[in-house]
């Protein structure tokens, strides 16, 4: 009879949803371990529980505020786009909505990958209430949140940039 374990990083899984876990099916003649997509690091013994360095340092409650700045960035984006093309601006000028597309992309991957640009830059790290957080001790684990820091950046660039020149190019009469 097989009887599954798992461990969760920064909330529970579901349906649909990338998340670091790993499940562990057991029975008398053998051990299945199954990894999720998301890259992880090791969790060393001294990490609290559901930080992982490089790979989550946001609880619950972060992850949700950091989505609802991504919903406001669309907004602000989308209003951006109408109001530069109500006011008749030349196509160049319409990239400005990469700066609102910025806040948007911010938001999502941050809620996404489940891991703040900020903290990570800091050093700290918060799974409780909003507004706490906890320090990072060992070099290793900031090294890798800094790496992991420069990777959610060039991501949040990418889209913010991708959003502007599409905003540039769409024809409009």
């Amino acid at each position: 009879m097989t009887t599954p374990g798992s461990f969760l990083c920064g909330g529970a899984a579901s349906a649909g949803r990338r998340n670091a876990y790993l499940t562990v099916m057991w029975s008398d003649n053998a051990v299945t371990l199954e990894f999720a997509a998301t890259p992880r690091s090791p969790i060393l013994a001294t990490d609290p529980p559901g930080y992982q360095p490089g790979v989550c340092n946001i609880g619950p409650d972060e992850i949700a505020k950091r989505r609802r700045t991504g919903h406001l960035g669309v907004i602000a984006t989308v209003v951006t786009f109408l109001v530069l093309v109500a006011l008749g601006v030349p196509p160049i000028a319409r990239f400005l909505v990469a700066i609102p597309a910025a806040l948007a992309a911010s938001g999502y991957l941050q809620a996404y990958f489940k891991f703040c640009v900020a903290f990570g830059s800091a050093g700290v790290f918060n799974f409780g209430a909003r507004g706490t957080t906890e320090h990072v001790a060992d070099p290793e684990a900031r090294s890798r949140d800094r790496q992991r820091v420069l990777q959610l950046s060039l991501g949040i660039t990418a889209v913010a940039i991708s959003v502007g020149v599409l905003a540039v190019l769409i024809p409009l009469p």
